[in-house]
């Protein structure tokens, strides 16, 4: 186990303040729904202003302090978790102003690749939608633990079956956190799909069909950390030269959805369609 002090080493920890936020002062409002958003986007400065924040009440401002590093609730996981957002550099707006923003907060470099990613595990869940500690105490009063690093690109909403385009990591994620909205999206429906070799360029094109879970039961073949490669040859031709092979180069993506009544053998003549098309018996990764 990794001690949140023991990764967080910050120069000056007596002039640092730790801010866990759980809502913008309502549950319909989770911190983490504005953390993730575009840097540019009107709900990323939601983010910014609830972290610059000052109330009458002092103990929960940022006070004196000059640095911040925040957190917002990770809900998917559960009110222990929360991922990090950043470490600011703090300035007060003189004159002072309460119950608004009341400090202007600066991105700082310090942990900046781990920013959107990084999750922390707190011993118990926090009581209270914002809650700020001095940098030296958070160890000792909440015990947290680095707990995970996600990928640079969090999967959690499905944009549409016409954006997939997954890293195996990003596939990996999305069925160890059986992400629902995935998981109810790919389910839904048969269809044809492409897997690339970013090394060599080559493409293996496949199908979902049967009676259940169409693209999300076929896909979790492949996401299997124990196998990887869905039991396909080429692919374990692969792996017995490069362990991490797959893990390293393969994209997945979908060429055509069909609906989940339609006859395996049309699915079947679809997928033979697109091998011809990308004419990946002769030149990628299909073998028949």
């Amino acid at each position: 186990m990794i001690k949140f002090d023991e990764f967080f080493k910050v120069e000056f920890p007596d002039e640092t303040k730790v801010k866990f936020n759980m809502n913008n002062g309502t549950p319909d409002e989770p911190a983490w729904d504005f953390l993730k958003a575009d840097d540019d986007s009107g709900d990323y400065q939601k983010w910014l202003d609830m972290n610059a924040q000052k109330e009458k009440q002092a103990n929960n401002n940022l006070n004196r302090a000059k640095y911040l590093l925040a957190f917002a609730q990770y809900y998917p996981l559960g009110p222990q978790f929360y991922i990090f957002g950043g470490m600011y550099k703090v300035d007060i707006i003189d004159p002072e102003i309460y119950n608004q923003k009341g400090y202007n907060l600066t991105l700082m470099d310090n942990f900046i690749e781990y920013r959107k990613r990084l999750i922390i595990k707190l011993e118990k869940p926090i009581g209270r939608a914002v809650y700020n500690k001095k940098y030296d105490s958070v160890q000792k009063n909440l015990n947290p633990e680095i707990y995970e690093l996600l990928p640079n690109q969090v999967m959690e909403e499905f944009l549409g079956f016409n954006k997939i385009l997954l890293t195996h990591k990003q596939l990996e994620y999305i069925y160890s956190h059986d992400a629902p909205e995935w998981e109810k999206q790919l389910s839904s429906v048969k269809g044809v799909y492409c897997i690339t070799d970013t090394n060599t360029g080559k493409v293996y094109i496949g199908s979902a069909y049967g009676k259940y879970a169409g693209i999300w039961q076929r896909w979790k073949c492949y996401a299997d950390v124990r196998n990887l490669t869905g039991g396909n040859k080429a692919f374990e031709d692969l792996k017995i030269k490069d362990e991490n092979y797959i893990i390293k180069n393969f994209t997945y993506s979908v060429l055509e959805i069909l609906d989940p009544k339609t006859p395996d053998e049309e699915v079947i003549r679809r997928e033979n369609f697109w091998k011809d098309v990308f004419k990946s018996k002769i030149f990628g990764m299909n073998k028949n």
